[in-house]
């Protein structure tokens, strides 16, 4: 039996016509699963069918991405069919083997290699982002109050629940680790009147989001580094820190130096919101099919996601306060939905912005990424720590009423340039 015909019986005997899948080989000959196959995989060349064959789903992985397995159907279909695929021919015992080995490994973390693994992810092109992101460039979970928002809504939806939490005020010195395109300071510069740093380790983002403040008129009032966090100066600076999709890739080993880091930053009595993933096992084991390490290899390299009992615990363990905790599972998988849609109509600009291998890894990266936020297996939340007084626990809110207050805050300042001898005038008189 050829191989081809061994492949054909392995896929027949674990599918029969069940499956909507078209395979076409190399040499043109194509076969059908079903009627009406929904996705169509291209099998460039011979070797494809033994990777197949021995459940190597890495290599799978690195030949969908560098084009040499084609996939051609809508995001969520193609999805479904990897996933079946996945789980059959993952029942390889050494495949069930290795598979724990990539989700647990741990690695030494530099401020190097961190900076290395964040340039792998943010600094492919400011254009590519742009095309399929919100007009703020928010890259995290957005806000969905009822459901049926457009993304640029659900998006600023998020940006003011997030402000509302962090009970922002003017006069409010507020820094932002890894504040991306700047897309949250300049909000909360604009609609809440505090002053804002935020540091980032892209040069890419640095340069988005200073264009962005400039734009915004906000160039006395915003500033945007490009800066470690463990390399900020000083103590007690900030009454007011937050924290959006930043701490996956701290790793877990540094999560009590990366929580230390902000209490030393934060006055007493200040204020932090931390946003981001968290692991749905306690463990933090992975779950779903085999193959997860196709994200540390072609999407965020480094990035370790703790269960939030551990961020709750290191959060404690800088002497910092946790008073609330909101899960926001069920709003990521239609954020994730709403860029795949994005970027699929955008296709052909995607791929002239970032290069056809991350279209194909980003499109397939997202739309997994949802169904596995659907299934449970991730969450997303945000905690809110506050650092206690000297003699006695910092004051809080008796209710989350001023979490939820009926309309957006106005814009205190125009969006025209002005200098900032001007701003920095209204700001102090309280005119806007």
């Amino acid at each position: 039996m050829s191989l081809r015909q061994r492949f054909l019986a392995h896929l027949k005997a674990r599918f029969g016509g069940t499956m909507p899948l078209r395979i076409v080989f190399w040499d043109g000959a194509a076969i059908d699963f079903a009627p009406a196959p929904l996705v169509t995989l291209g099998l460039g060349s011979p070797r494809l069918l033994r990777l197949f064959l021995t459940g190597n789903m890495s290599g799978l992985s690195a030949a969908y991405v560098s084009g040499e397995l084609a996939v051609d159907g809508q995001a969520q279909d193609v999805l479904q069919i990897g996933i079946t695929i996945a789980e059959q021919v993952g029942k390889s015992p050494l495949l069930r083997r290795i598979a724990p080995f990539f989700s647990r490994r741990r690695r030494r973390r530099t401020k190097a290699r961190d900076a290395a693994d964040v340039r792998f992810h943010y600094d492919v092109s400011n254009e590519f982002y742009r095309l399929w992101l919100d007009r703020h460039m928010v890259y995290s979970c957005a806000y969905f109050k009822t459901g049926g928002e457009d993304l640029d809504t659900a998006q600023e939806q998020k940006l003011d629940h997030i402000c509302r939490k962090l009970r922002l005020e003017p006069g409010d010195r507020l820094l932002d680790i890894g504040c991306g395109w700047g897309g949250l300071i300049c909000w909360a510069a604009a609609h809440y009147g505090v002053t804002a740093v935020g540091v980032t380790l892209s040069e890419p983002q640095v340069d988005e989001a200073r264009r962005r403040i400039g734009d915004a008129g906000l160039a006395g009032r915003v500033e945007v580094r490009c800066e470690d966090y463990r390399d900020i100066a000083g103590e007690a600076i900030f009454n007011k820190i937050v924290s959006v999709g930043m701490y996956e890739h701290v790793g877990i080993a540094n999560l009590p130096l990366y929580f230390r880091a902000i209490s030393r930053l934060l006055k007493p009595g200040g204020v932090v919101l931390n946003h981001g993933i968290s692991a749905g096992d306690r463990d933090g084991q992975s779950h779903g099919p085999p193959g997860g390490e196709f994200i540390d290899r072609f999407v965020f390299p480094g990035g370790e996601i703790p269960h939030i009992s551990r961020v709750l615990y290191e959060i404690a363990g800088a002497g910092l306060e946790a008073v609330d905790w909101e899960d926001l599972r069920p709003h990521y998988p239609p954020t994730l939905l709403r860029w795949v849609a994005r970027l699929e109509a955008l296709c052909e600009a995607a791929i002239a912005a970032g290069g056809a291998d991350r279209y194909r890894v980003w499109r397939m990266y997202m739309v997994g990424m949802a169904h596995a936020f659907d299934r449970g297996w991730l969450s997303v939340g945000q905690v809110i720590a506050m650092k206690p007084l000297a003699n006695a626990p910092a004051l809080r809110p008796q209710t989350r009423d001023y979490q939820y207050l009926p309309e957006p805050r106005p814009r205190l300042h125009s969006t025209a340039r002005e200098p900032p001898e001007k701003l920095g005038a209204e700001f102090a008189t309280g005119a806007g």
